[in-house]
């Protein structure tokens, strides 16, 4: 499973120029923690960054014209920082795996006759010897080259090939990351349309979909019903144990089970301390379900090689925020997942590490900049005193501006 170390992204909305951990080969920055969280006030850019993640992933799932023509995002001109003519610029830099050489995905997006077309792709990964990192992948304007086959001490790849694009809406890595001969840009792919982002609504998982197991939850949860009826069809032993356990995680929950209803669907049935008969989903407030959508998402059997999330702590109980946010934490870390979080939440941030922890605001001209805690001076002596990093950030001892 891919493995995110860092980000740079550039000219998208407020992030004129930003990076989130390690950006490229040799950067002397930390590549980017299992677990990282976005602090910062309201507008300060913290929905764009991870806006742009969902951004990557409609690209390479639709195309670039449809990921810009998204209603969130209302085309390429309101998306591309205001006051540039230069493309819109993505870096990704991955490993396919722990110990593997890492890779950095290059993305540049522009308009060609008013249409959003991918302007640039390149996949270079550090050689196995000294020396520039090698492309394996060079397209510009729709046309360039490709290694196949897979890297070998000896070599890079086995073929050089052409490449000459008849749609530049489609991206370069959606087609060839379908051919066997481009392994290691089929891993990309795999690992990008893995992602999962997160906009949790409570009223749409409370909604009666269509009976039918579905494997992953969608952003909303409204398909948590089909989840259910997924994981608990792939393995029913497996699945109660799942229950047991987060119901053990969930005050007031005695016990959590499942029920199928006249045309098949299978809820989720909740024991509340207290009463005598279960409520299902529709019944159950908006904390408590939210709690539940996002450990049964931590429990999934296959887990994204990324997970974000905006402001997991709304409708929590604020003890409750920081369990939550120890939860994520260890999945981050035992499962090998990425983990992006925004939040508002000083509890939330409580749980975490000064280089967990990144504060995103703009400056006198508008734009976004990021700085992880750890990197702002005396954080971290104050946060080994025992001082607890959501209390410095709630008691503005990061240097957040405050609105007068």
């Amino acid at each position: 499973m891919g493995h995110l170390l860092g980000i740079r992204i550039q000219r998208y909305k407020a992030l004129r120029d930003v990076v989130l951990g390690r950006h490229e080969y040799g950067s002397p920055s930390d590549p980017l923690p299992s677990l990282a969280c976005l602090i910062g006030p309201n507008g300060s850019g913290k929905s764009t960054l991870l806006d742009a993640f969902g951004f990557l992933a409609d690209c390479l799932l639709e195309n670039v014209e449809a990921a810009c023509d998204k209603p969130q995002r209302g085309g390429f001109q309101r998306l591309r920082t205001t006051g540039t003519r230069d493309p819109m610029a993505f870096d990704l830099y991955y490993q396919e795996e722990e110990g593997s050489r890492p890779i950095t995905y290059s993305l540049g997006i522009d308009e060609d006759g008013g249409v959003p077309v991918a302007a640039w792709e390149v996949l270079r990964q550090g050689r196995q010897t000294v020396g520039r990192p090698w492309k394996f992948v060079d397209i510009a304007k729709g046309r360039g080259i490709a290694w196949s086959g897979e890297a070998t001490a000896t070599k890079e790849g086995n073929k050089r090939v052409g490449v000459q694009l008849e749609d530049r809406r489609k991206l370069a890595i959606t087609t060839l990351g379908q051919l066997k001969d481009h392994p290691r840009v089929a891993k990309l792919r795999a690992f990008i349309e893995g992602w999962f982002l997160s906009y949790f609504l409570p009223d749409a998982a409370r909604s009666l979909p269509m009976a039918g197991a579905q494997k992953h939850l969608d952003r909303t949860g409204e398909n948590l019903a089909n989840v259910v009826q997924y994981m608990e069809r792939q393995d029913p032993a497996a699945f109660s144990g799942i229950l047991g356990k987060i119901a053990r995680r969930i005050p007031g929950i005695r016990g959590i089970r499942t029920a199928k209803s006249a045309d098949g669907r299978l809820l989720p049935e909740f024991n509340e301390q207290g009463f005598k008969d279960p409520h299902f989903a529709a019944d159950m407030s908006d904390g408590t379900l939210k709690m539940f959508t996002y450990l049964l998402l931590l429990a999934d059997p296959e887990p994204r090689p990324f997970i974000g999330i905006e402001e997991p702590e709304n409708g929590l109980y604020h003890r409750l925020v920081e369990r939550l946010a120890g939860e994520f934490k260890t999945h981050a870390a035992e499962r090998g997942t990425n983990v992006l979080v925004t939040t508002h939440s000083p509890y939330f941030v409580d749980a975490l590490l000064p280089e967990q922890v990144w504060l995103i605001q703009r400056d006198d001209t508008g734009f976004a900049n990021l700085q992880r805690a750890a990197d702002i001076r005396g954080v971290k002596d104050l946060v080994e005193e025992r001082l607890p990093l959501g209390s410095l950030w709630y008691g503005n001892h990061l240097g957040e501006r405050v609105s007068p």
